[in-house]
């Protein structure tokens, strides 16, 4: 139904302009709200009951989609009919009391220090010089030093810009060693940069022009980190850059760019102890979110006391 579409569109809308919501998100959301529109083509989204929400989930349970996967979806549903309900005065959100399949809590996945150092070293050591590897070394650098998510990343301007309807999401500040970043829900937070990963942003800024095609559009100009085509790289190249990176240093494990944040913080909190510093650097909205990692630290502990404690050592 072309009115559903337009409810839809308007939402994702206020959520791109407004909210200032990444391009990830906005997709993943209008995604999510595709299931709805197939599930009940010739019904009015308003007209939608708190039945149908309900039938709706367990039909895509049926479908072996996993928990997790049920509890996004629901969660966009809810923040829909939220704003919907304020455009159209109904009186009550049908998304709103319906629960999903509960989803395991799994720990993140970080490599340990040694691995890090492993990876980002190896990134430098085979590096030929070239615009495309001093960028990768960059990247890696920065996703570890700040804890930033591939979106922030991504994102991520050489300098701040406002002109015309060119409003920059993220920008470096290279003078006061820092990062703003807009993060989910847009909202903005400041991130530290580490020594490493400013030297390694220096030496790519210098081969960063041969990466920029003449004529480009301004966010082009703007991005930080460049595709090999002259726009703004996209976030799968990043996952495959690092991917392969990660292979020619064989590191045990499947590496995407989430886990070099995992890291950071899970190394961060093992230093410090400090979970509400953690959280702020994070830009976690909820500490409980923070909270998982204290769980990895303690894994940490656990194993460091297996092996070294006289009475807990397993006979062979």
């Amino acid at each position: 139904m072309s009115e559903a579409r337009d409810y839809i569109h308007q939402w994702l809308e206020q959520l791109r302009t407004e909210r200032r919501y990444s391009a990830h998100t906005i997709s993943a959301y209008a995604h999510d709200m595709q299931h709805l529109r197939e599930l009940y083509p010739e019904q009015a989204l308003e007209h939608v009951s708190n039945v149908q929400i309900r039938m709706a989930i367990a039909r895509l349970h049926a479908q072996d989609f996993s928990p997790r996967s049920l509890a996004r979806i629901l969660s966009t549903w809810r923040n829909f009919y939220k704003w919907l309900a304020s455009q159209l005065d109904l009186p009550v959100n049908p998304a709103q009391d319906v629960r999903s399949p509960k989803v395991p809590r799994s720990l993140p996945k970080a490599l340990s220090t040694d691995q890090t150092m492993a990876l980002l070293d190896n990134s430098q050591q085979v590096s030929d010089g070239g615009a495309i590897a001093l960028r990768d070394q960059a990247m890696f650098e920065l996703l570890y030093s700040s804890g930033l998510r591939l979106s922030e990343l991504v994102g991520l301007d050489v300098s701040y810009r406002k002109e015309g309807d060119y409003v920059s999401q993220g920008w470096l500040n290279m003078a006061e060693m820092e990062l703003t970043v807009v993060g989910k829900g847009g909202k903005t937070r400041i991130a530290p940069l580490g020594d490493k990963a400013a030297q390694a942003i220096q030496a790519w800024l210098l081969k960063r022009h041969l990466l920029l095609k003449p004529g480009t559009d301004m966010d082009s100009q703007q991005a930080l980190f460049l595709g090999e085509r002259g726009g703004r790289i996209s976030p799968r190249v990043v996952q495959l850059q690092l991917k392969k990176m990660g292979q020619k240093t064989n590191v045990p494990a499947q590496l995407h760019p989430h886990v070099l944040r995992h890291s950071f913080a899970s190394h961060l909190l093992q230093s410090s102890q400090d979970l509400r510093a953690v959280q702020e650097l994070l830009g976690h909205a909820n500490i409980s979110t923070t909270q998982i990692y204290t769980r990895l630290d303690f894994q940490h502990l656990a194993k460091v006391y297996d092996q070294a404690h006289p009475r807990a050592k397993k006979k062979s």
